[in-house]
């Protein structure tokens, strides 16, 4: 391996298991602004554990490492071919490795790459100019905050916040009312890049450029650095909080840039980031590919769960799989839980492929966890999983009332919640929804027991296959219960109302 590709591969494995130092300053504050025995503290603490569990095992702060994402700027007439198949083997190692989960699915067959490499995957962005060195920045950012990216055409009508017009008040609207649809779905509390301006496709790259700038920047133009500073100040004040369980920290970072438009149209872009900002570069010798400097990453990072004690709240219900009708029907949203037993991911391949299709396992009483986990084999044979946190569930609406009717299931578990139809349907048939802290892949990882089976993994892949986990003290909290209760309905409609009441603030 040249040093180039050793360089490339370090910054891979470092980006996705160890939290950049700016965003642990940033969660260190956010954790002390939560109050004690409330639901965002509770997940703050796992957060933060998860975050140390991470690096000193080196495996993926989240298991969704998403689509690889470089940033390369180069001395003029640089080789760019060399340092794009360094990349290409990198992201292939660290794939090999369970350093990144595969993600890379072909649009046309469905059919997973297996090594995150394919048309368009990974996503490089070059740029020449006159420099000495070879810089080199990398973000992963995952699906689940990346669906609830944004563009808006101004002038719009807002639900909330009423006409935004072609000026700063209404690209202000347009934020506020991004940071309100995302809710928990992007795994708040958490950071934004916007763009000003451009046509759709630069906006969208360069919303998500600005999420390369430092969290405790401040744009240098007065008037963008301003606006910066209103968003900041009023997003706490929507009240979604930790994971969208309500709380006093929604957002930890806002970066706004500005790009020329043509007059036709007027454009405002919202890259949302999720909590796991994965975000590190290195500067690199432009001969032998050695790193000369690290951006972003600490030496020796503080430890963030040296700042936690191990709490539960008062009320822990005890579950043990296969679950029953009355032990679902006696939970109440606001339950802190801890499971054990089996449980069985499925995801959006497997939602679909149950419509019309018998289970490939009993799911009577079962908890089904939305969940695409980290897994590598060993040379034994058996699987070993390095990365289990939760996916975000909305995608599954359109199925999961059909799939809990069909397959007896009492238990759904993932992240920000479902609709009405999916709460409809745990009345029904007696069923929770129960949400497991986003992002917190490693400690998740470490409450799976052993890998029991897998199902479907040759036509789904290891994402989107069904995988029977054992876990033990599983810790979710019910956010949607049997009895027609929702914390994300009711959070909502609360953070609707105040978002009103910051229209022109």
């Amino acid at each position: 391996m040249s040093e180039l590709d050793s360089a490339l591969l370090q910054l891979v494995i470092e980006t996705a298991t160890n939290l950049p130092d700016d965003v642990r300053d940033a969660a260190t504050a956010w954790r002390e602004r939560e109050p004690d025995g409330s639901l965002s503290k509770l997940a703050v603490d796992i957060i933060c554990r998860n975050v140390d569990k991470a690096r000193l095992n080196r495996v993926p702060i989240c298991q969704d490492t998403g689509m690889p994402t470089f940033w390369i700027r180069t001395p003029r007439g640089y080789d760019t071919g060399a340092i794009t198949r360094s990349i290409h083997e990198a992201v292939a190692t660290a794939t090999r490795m369970g350093v990144l989960r595969p993600n890379s699915v072909d649009s046309v067959t469905g059919r997973n790459a297996g090594l995150n490499l394919g048309p368009g995957t990974p996503v490089l962005h070059f740029e020449q100019e006159d420099r000495p060195n070879v810089e080199v920045m990398l973000l992963l950012k995952g699906g689940g905050c990346e669906n609830q990216s944004a563009q808006y055409s101004l002038p719009c009508q807002l639900p909330e916040m009423g006409r935004a017009d072609r000026d700063l008040d209404g690209v202000y609207a347009c934020i506020m009312d991004a940071l309100h649809r995302a809710q928990g779905h992007g795994c708040s509390a958490g950071f934004i890049g916007v763009c000003v301006g451009s046509d759709r496709a630069e906006g969208y790259a360069e919303a998500k450029r600005q999420l390369l700038r430092s969290v405790s920047d401040t744009n240098p133009d007065s008037v963008l650095g301003e606006l910066e500073r209103r968003v900041m100040a009023n997003a706490d004040r929507l009240g979604i909080g930790t994971m969208g369980f309500g709380g006093n920290v929604t957002l930890l970072g806002c970066k706004i840039g500005a790009l020329n438009r043509v007059p036709a149209s007027y454009f405002v872009t919202i890259a949302y980031n999720c909590w796991a900002y994965r975000r590190l570069g290195v500067l690199l010798d432009p001969v032998q590919g050695s790193i000369l400097e690290w951006r972003f990453r600490a030496e020796e990072p503080v430890s963030l769960a040296s700042q936690v004690v191990e709490t539960h709240p008062d009320r822990v219900r005890h579950l043990r799989t296969p679950l029953s009708e009355a032990d679902v029907r006696s939970l109440k949203a606001g339950d802190f839980v801890l499971v054990t037993g089996l449980v069985h991911t499925a995801r959006d391949a497997m939602h679909k492929h149950l419509m019309a299709n018998e289970p490939p396992a009993d799911l009577q009483g079962a908890l089904i966890y939305h969940c695409g986990p980290v897994v590598i084999k060993g040379e034994d044979g058996r699987w070993s999983v390095r990365a289990a946190g939760p996916t975000t569930s909305i995608r599954e609406e359109p199925y999961e009332a059909d799939v809990l009717r069909k397959t007896g299931a009492r238990a759904v578990c993932g992240k920000g919640g479902m609709g009405e139809a999916t709460l409809r349907a745990l009345q029904e048939v007696g069923a929770v929804y129960l949400n497991a802290i986003g992002g917190a892949a490693a400690y998740y990882a470490e409450r799976i027991v052993d890998v029991q089976n897998v199902y479907l993994l040759e036509e789904f892949g290891v994402p989107e296959a069904m995988w029977e986990f054992r876990v033990d003290a599983f810790p979710a909290i019910v956010t949607m219960d049997a009895h027609g209760n929702s914390l994300h309905r009711d959070v909502e409609a609360m953070s609707a109302e105040r978002l009103r009441s910051l229209k022109g603030t």
